[in-house]
């Protein structure tokens, strides 16, 4: 901290970056969600890619030691942009989780992926469907997001 106007102006800064942030996950959170018509198979479909993508974004964000936590996080804002209720949004992620992420590990793609299979399947009683052939356009929007 400096002057009052230096740190006014810092202080703006970072709440214009957190807020564009914010946004952003909306906007990601609106193109990961299911359709409120979808299937229980495609509604775990949906839930499990973007529990898969959320936990890499995290990944790929350089977040370290904790990175674990924010992406329990962000797996539970979604579900709760969904319309889920947080404490449930929550207790599903705790239950796909099951502390099987540890701080400052990796944790490789099959068990990414297999923490996104347990929360849709949990939530949906359905394995996502796994011939995404069929699904590719959506599967490469779902990539660039």
């Amino acid at each position: 901290m400096t002057t009052p106007d230096e740190t006014a102006t810092r202080a703006v800064a970072a709440l214009l970056e957190w807020r564009a942030w914010l946004e952003g996950m909306a906007q990601r959170f609106a193109r990961l969600a299911p359709p409120s018509d979808a299937s229980a198979e495609d509604r775990s479909w949906y839930l499990e890619r973007a529990s898969v993508r959320l936990v890499t974004m995290v990944l790929d964000s350089g977040a370290e030691g904790g990175w674990y936590g924010q992406a329990a996080l962000a797996v539970g804002w979604f579900l709760t942009s969904t319309g889920m209720d947080w404490v449930e949004a929550d207790q599903a992620v705790d239950r796909a989780i099951g502390g099987r992420f540890k701080s400052w590990a990796d944790p490789g793609r099959a068990l990414v992926e297999s923490v996104g299979e347990n929360l849709a399947v949990d939530l949906t009683g359905h394995p996502p469907y796994r011939d995404h052939r069929e699904r590719e356009d959506l599967e490469n929007l779902h990539d660039r997001a």
